[in-house]
């Protein structure tokens, strides 16, 4: 089920290019994360593995090595992970789930597709391997910021859903923490406000740094403004989206003081 539903919300938007010119936006992590909750880590795992891959496949027409060199391993990482952070449930756990998941597997889905597949099985980037590990950083941060909102505010309610229409199979502790516990204002807060710091920074680093001229050598844009604009309007969003669970739980304590 998890390997299904992950390739058919994958393949939705399979051709919506990050802005460095590979990797694309994926909200269907939505998906693996719930049934990592739910199941554990061994079948969100092995799902998000073969549904990317069916997925990228699909897109390609053909099995697609570039997935299966990188998506693969990254997704079955990240979600295995994620599953295990989550054993004993708790929403703080969720979000450090979410947070280390997202940083360490899609980072390890960046360098092993720009390294392993592109620069040394199709040999097609002609790039320094300090080139490589920047274009990685800028990958993962892209993944990251695009699928952290996704994975915050969508998979808590498809879990309250699952506990209160079909509580058999969602486990005790998760049934108990995600009806009885309230979700930790301050904690998703700074899990929205700090990766859009992070994007806008970037978006800086693009305009007024090498970083911008590199990134369009080596994916061959015809032009850096509209990875600019989609930097600062997504840092902007995040940012505004952080701030307000925050400002709303300062407002609560200063009135409860």
């Amino acid at each position: 089920m998890c390997a299904a539903l992950y390739a058919a919300g994958s393949y939705v938007t399979a051709n919506i290019p990050s802005p460095w010119g590979f990797g694309q936006f994926r909200p269907a992590v939505v998906i693996p994360a719930f049934f990592s909750v739910l199941f554990g880590p061994l079948p969100a795992g092995i799902g998000a593995a073969i549904g990317t891959l069916i997925a990228d496949s699909i897109k390609h027409g053909g099995l697609y090595f570039g997935s299966l060199f990188a998506a693969v391993p990254g997704n079955f990482f990240g979600f295995y992970v994620f599953g295990s952070i989550c054993r004993r449930f708790s929403w703080r756990r969720f979000i450090i789930a979410t947070n280390v998941t997202l940083t360490l597997a899609n980072f390890l889905t960046a360098f092993l597709y720009l390294y392993v597949f592109k620069f040394l099985y199709m040999q097609a980037l002609k790039v320094s391997f300090t080139d490589i590990l920047t274009l990685s950083f800028g990958l993962t941060t892209w993944w990251f910021v695009t699928m952290l909102p996704f994975v915050l505010m969508i998979t808590p309610l498809l879990i309250k859903a699952a506990s209160l229409t079909i509580p058999s199979i969602v486990p005790e502790d998760v049934r108990r923490g995600s009806l009885n516990n309230e979700f930790p204002k301050a904690s998703f807060g700074l899990s929205l406000l700090i990766p859009g710091l992070i994007l806008f920074v970037l978006g800086l680093l693009v305009t007024f740094t090498d970083l911008g001229k590199m990134i369009m050598t080596v994916n061959k844009l015809s032009g850096i403004d509209p990875l600019q604009i989609l930097l600062y309007s997504s840092g902007v969003t995040l940012m505004l989206l952080g701030s307000y669970p925050l400002i709303r739980q300062f407002r609560i304590t200063s009135m409860s003081k």
